[in-house]
């Protein structure tokens, strides 16, 4: 997802004598997350506490969770895993996004839509793509073999290869978050700092990196948490010793029926997740994950913005020195800027295993390759002539259909009802609604599965359009909430005082001025329940299948030729909808695009 940029201008006052006023409008969106989230997830953190058949009090499963155990080693590897996986996304993301900052605007949203595709991809068609290019006899061996490289026969099932493809997939959203705090930073200010004798490296780590660290800290904090709950990526192309919480979770859930256990290690995965989110809302106040600039806290820690500038002027003065020797010997003889290069070449990495995926479905051999070997629809053929795969694309448009409209329905009431209030309990609701982005999607699927079996809800498609519209709900309310700031409430206001009543001036001024929003939350909700896996994963019950859902089911039996038209039916489907998002231009339109 993209951390947004949200306009921060003033919202009218509240009329007088009403006490809560426009945050009734938050009631729905309100009343579904008590009952289908924090209800049902307290529900299942209260299991890791009662002991399977007696039902008595017991901390056991804890016990065995941070003894000396199997357990604790996943833990161990799910947090080392969480933490390379941050680092590389940030120290890899950061100069792209800075690149992108730099290029002039219509240059910069063409490049960005680059970025933005591989981050709607699904990572589920991502892994796949790699599980085939990184094979034994895939195209990265044969490449490495032809430069004279070994080791091209040991490239998957191993924590190198699986940090790297969840930094794949997470990268994009570090990069589309930093992305719009650079492009705030008023670049007068480096201007002012190089004409009073700083250097290019001093005034980018001391005036530029400085302003740019809300953006770095938003996006350490979602792609931390995003990696904490991945489990297709280490599932597809790592080995037992790579087993993270999320995996271990669905064993003792899924296959196991350990429901005490399933349970202590949810609450580990949710503990883990907001504590991190306390720390940054301590920092930095956690409303600035829309980018509201006026939220950030940093200030009020002299001792830790001490420490940092102590840091940063370091790094400053051994950057000097570097690109001083760069500037004598390296920059005379090449006009190629370093940046550019580097970031082309990440972009091209980004997308490779995108494009390798569609030419891979037209092979006439029997089995996976890249290039393929020669030309055949017979694949396409197999998808579409099959039930099992129609019956799950169709169940996935028309639960995509109604989780969007619904999403969407529930979010612009929440985000018009906190953007028209000023009582002091929109932070509290804007923390609500940012909640299932917070809590990690496995632990979300799984509280709902618990609930979704006692109302007899487990293999329906509204089960899982539920716990769609939960996944979609943060992001359509951040882009909501960017449109509604964006709005010049004062039209509204004139044209009350002109005769117009509220829902002539809803359905003349508000909704028309909102219109490209609206659609750009719809579509994106529309996105976010087509690629979805965990929740499908859960509540189908292996009978309600989606088009994600039959695509993991038969990756695991067998990899051949027809899962790659079928990630190019998933793959044409999502670049037709992003492109539409594109011509969309909501206000706040780089949320709208994450």
């Amino acid at each position: 997802m993209n951390a947004s940029v949200v306009s921060t201008g003033e919202t009218p006052s509240r009329s007088r004598g009403i006490t809560l006023g426009p945050l009734w409008l938050t009631l729905p969106g309100v009343l579904f997350l008590l009952a289908f989230l924090v209800y049902p997830s307290l529900r299942l953190l209260s299991l890791s506490v009662i002991q399977n058949g007696t039902g008595a009090f017991s901390l056991s499963a804890f016990a065995r969770f941070f003894g000396p155990s199997v357990y604790r080693q996943v833990l161990q590897t799910t947090f080392s895993i969480a933490l390379q996986t941050t680092g590389y996304c940030l120290v890899f993301g950061y100069p792209l996004a800075y690149w992108l900052s730099g290029l002039p605007k219509r240059r910069q949203q063409a490049v960005a839509l680059l970025v933005l595709l591989a981050f709607w991809t699904s990572t589920l068609v991502k892994s796949f793509a790699w599980l085939v290019l990184l094979g034994r006899n895939g195209f990265v061996a044969d490449v490495m073999h032809a430069l004279g490289f070994s080791g091209g026969d040991r490239l998957l099932f191993n924590r190198p290869v699986v940090i790297f493809a969840i930094s794949h997939t997470l990268l994009p959203l570090a990069v589309v978050t930093m992305l719009p705090v650079m492009n705030q930073i008023d670049r007068r200010m480096s201007l002012a700092a190089a004409t009073l004798g700083g250097d290019r490296a001093q005034v980018f780590w001391r005036i530029f990196f400085v302003s740019s660290m809300r953006g770095v800290a938003a996006a350490g904090l979602l792609v931390f948490i995003g990696a904490l709950g991945f489990f297709i990526t280490p599932t597809l192309l790592g080995s037992p010793h790579e087993m993270m919480l999320g995996q271990l979770i669905i064993v003792q859930i899924n296959e196991l029926q350990n429901w005490q256990l399933g349970s202590a290690l949810s609450v580990v995965l949710v503990s883990t997740a907001l504590v991190s989110c306390f720390i940054y809302n301590l920092i930095f106040g956690m409303s600035s994950l829309a980018d509201d600039r006026h939220a950030v806290r940093s200030s009020h820690h002299r001792h830790l913005r001490r420490f940092g500038n102590r840091i940063v002027n370091g790094l400053g003065l051994v950057f000097s020195h570097v690109l001083g020797v760069y500037d004598r010997h390296v920059r005379p003889v090449t006009r190629v800027s370093p940046l550019a290069v580097y970031s082309c070449a990440v972009i091209f990495v980004l997308l490779f295993p995108i494009v390798a995926i569609v030419p891979m479905a037209f092979t006439a051999d029997t089995f996976l390759s890249f290039p393929p070997k020669g030309f055949s629809l017979r694949w396409f053929e197999a998808y579409f002539e099959s039930p099992l795969w129609i019956g799950a694309t169709v169940r996935s448009f028309g639960i995509g259909l109604v989780t969007a409209l619904v999403t969407t329905a529930i979010t612009t009431l929440a985000a018009l009802g906190i953007v028209r209030s000023k009582t002091r309990a929109t932070g509290a609701l804007f923390l609500l609604f940012l909640l299932p982005m917070i809590i990690p999607s496995i632990i979300t699927a799984v509280a709902l599965f618990f609930l979704c079996a006692h109302i007899s809800l487990v293999a329906t498609n509204l089960g899982i359009i539920i716990g769609h519209v939960l996944i979609a709900m943060p992001i359509v309310f951040v882009i909501l909430l960017t449109t509604f700031k964006g709005h010049d409430w004062a039209l509204d206001h004139a044209a009350g005082t002109l005769g117009a009543n509220r829902l002539q001036v809803l359905r003349r001024i508000t909704l028309p001025s909102i219109r490209n929003g609206l659609v750009a939350g719809f579509v994106i909700g529309f996105l976010t329940s087509f690629e979805e896996l965990t929740v499908a994963l859960f509540i189908g019950g292996g009978i309600k299948t989606t088009l994600p859902k039959q695509l993991w089911d038969d990756i695991l039996l067998q990899v051949n030729p027809t899962l790659a038209a079928a990630s190019t039916v998933m793959l044409v489907v999502v670049t037709i909808l992003f492109l539409v998002l594109q011509h969309v231009h909501p206000r706040g339109k780089s949320a709208a695009a994450a």
